[in-house]
């Protein structure tokens, strides 16, 4: 059975997401980079637990998932703001968090249709 995409997308930035974030000021790491990163976190977490529920309760979880992810695209504008991201990264993570909410959305209309 093949995994489906959304798992890959919201796995490839975290993977690119971590190492970008070593690279933001020590004095943010804390507070900022902690709070994008929990919400990256969360966003993939969500997306776990939605995808071993059914009905409502994955509705919910994906509900979550989508909140997590409007939390990381402001913390990624921010950083974008404060140039710790270059207009190239930014770019880059921007499209990633748009497919994933492209496929989160298609996820959430086919579970609300199904409870």
């Amino acid at each position: 059975m093949q995994e489906m995409p959304i798992f890959t997308r919201s796995y490839d930035l975290l993977t690119w997401l971590l190492p970008a974030t070593n690279h933001f000021p020590r004095a943010h790491r804390h507070t900022f980079t902690a709070r994008l990163l929990n919400a990256a976190f969360d966003l993939r977490e969500r997306l776990e637990e939605a995808n071993l529920r059914r009905g409502q309760a994955r509705l919910e979880r994906l509900i979550q998932a989508d909140e997590a992810l409007a939390r990381l695209r402001v913390y990624v504008r921010l950083a974008a703001k404060w140039e710790w991201l270059d207009a190239g990264q930014y770019e880059h993570v921007a499209a990633m968090l748009t497919e994933i909410g492209k496929l989160l959305g298609g996820w959430r209309k086919v579970s609300a249709g199904m409870v």
